[in-house]
C-alpha cells in the first residue's frame, strides 16, 4: 500500500484527503481515498479515538454534518471512498464493481493504517456504515474480532427486498449469469425519486457531485449482486460481532411507481422491516433505533428526523462508545 500526502478535499476548508494505492486488479490500478475532518486550530492534540465511515452504493462521502457530530463527541472523523467509487473512481474502472465483498478488507486496512499513522497505534476506532457500506462493515467486523470498539449502521442493507424468499428465488439465476458474464448490467429500475428528495430541498447542508452520485445510479452488475446476495445469506445465518452495534432505520418504507411528497419522510430504497429483523443476527449486544420521518440515508433526512438521528448516536455513544 502506497499512501499519498494529505491535500485539500473537494468539500473545502476543514477537510483533507489522502489517496492510498492498492494492489491492481484485472482492470488495472486500484486506489482508495481517505477523507478526514481537519482538527480545529485550538485542539492541542489529536484525540485518542476515531470514527471511520463507509458510504453506500453509487455514493461517496459528503455528509459534513455527520462528521461534525462525531467531532463534537471528541472523535477524529475519517471517511473512506471505497475502490471504484467517488474520489477513488478511475476512468478505466467499472463503477462500484467487486466480485466479493471481502475485497474491501484491503480498503478498510488501508484506511485504518492512515488513522493509526495520524493518531497512534492504540487509538480506539469506531466503524460506521451506510446501506451497502453497512453490510460491508458488519461482515468485516464479524471477520475481524477485536479490531474496532463499536459498529454504527445507518440503514444497513442486511437483506434483499422481499426478505430471504426473494433472495432464494433470484439467487440461482444471478449466480448463473455472474458465472459467465459477471459485469453484465442488470435492468436499471432507479426512477430518480430518491435523488429528488435530496436535490430539490433548501434545508440541506450538502452539495452532491452528479458524476460520483449519478441519476439514475450506476448500473448494478451480476457479479456484484451475487456478492451482495452472498453477504445477505451470511447475515441470515448469524454473525458474531464482538463489539456493541447500533442499527438505525427509518420508521417506515414507501414504494410507489409515482412520485409522492411522502417519499421525503420514508425509506424509499430499502424495506426496513426485514432489516429490523436481521439486526438481531449481528451479535450479542445490538441496539435498534427507528427514526420516524427518516429517509434512507438518515443523515440526509429533513431537519427534525435528522436531528433525532444524531441525538440517538450521541446517546448510544455515551453508553457504549469506545468502551
Amino acid at each position: 500500500m502506497t499512501p499519498s500526502s494529505w491535500r485539500p478535499d473537494v468539500l473545502g476548508p476543514g477537510y483533507e484527503q489522502r489517496t492510498v494505492e492498492l494492489e491492481p486488479d484485472d482492470e488495472g490500478e486500484v486506489v482508495v481515498t481517505v477523507v478526514r475532518r481537519v482538527p480545529d486550530e485550538d485542539e492541542p492534540v489529536r484525540p485518542a479515538r476515531a470514527v471511520l465511515y463507509l458510504h453506500g452504493w453509487s455514493d461517496y462521502f459528503f455528509q459534513t454534518e455527520l462528521a461534525d457530530t462525531w467531532h463534537g463527541l471528541g472523535a477524529a472523523f475519517y471517511a473512506l471512498d471505497l475502490r471504484k467509487y467517488g474520489r477513488s473512481l478511475r476512468p478505466h474502472q467499472t463503477p462500484g464493481y467487486v466480485d466479493h465483498l471481502t475485497e474491501y478488507d484491503a480498503d478498510i486496512a488501508a484506511a485504518l493504517g492512515v488513522i493509526r499513522e495520524d493518531l497512534g497505534a492504540h487509538a480506539a476506532v469506531m466503524l460506521m456504515g451506510h446501506s451497502t457500506g453497512g453490510l460491508v462493515a458488519a461482515l468485516w467486523a464479524h471477520r475481524h474480532p477485536g479490531a474496532v470498539r463499536g459498529l454504527v449502521l445507518n440503514s444497513p442493507w442486511l437483506e434483499l427486498q422481499g426478505s430471504s424468499v426473494a433472495r432464494t428465488v433470484s439467487g440461482p439465476a444471478i449466480r448463473q449469469l455472474a458465472r459467465f458474464q459477471p459485469r453484465a448490467p442488470l435492468p436499471n429500475v432507479d426512477p430518480g425519486y430518491y435523488a429528488r428528495t435530496l436535490q430539490d430541498r433548501d434545508d440541506g447542508t450538502w452539495v452532491i457531485d452528479d458524476a460520483w452520485r449519478p441519476v439514475p445510479s450506476f448500473p448494478v452488475r451480476a457479479g456484484w449482486l451475487r456478492a451482495i446476495i452472498s453477504g445477505h445469506a451470511r447475515v441470515a445465518a448469524g454473525l458474531s460481532i464482538d463489539c456493541p452495534v447500533l442499527v438505525l432505520l427509518a420508521g417506515r418504507s414507501l414504494f410507489s411507481t409515482r412520485w409522492t411528497e411522502e417519499m421525503r419522510e420514508a425509506d424509499i430504497v430499502l424495506d426496513v422491516e426485514p432489516l429490523a429483523r436481521r439486526a438481531s443476527h449481528l451479535g450479542r449486544v445490538v441496539t435498534l433505533v427507528r427514526i420516524p420521518g427518516g429517509m434512507h440515508d438518515l443523515a440526509l433526512s429533513t431537519p427534525r428526523p435528522r436531528a433525532l438521528f444524531f441525538a440517538e448516536i450521541v446517546r448510544w455513544s455515551a453508553a457504549y462508545g469506545w468502551s
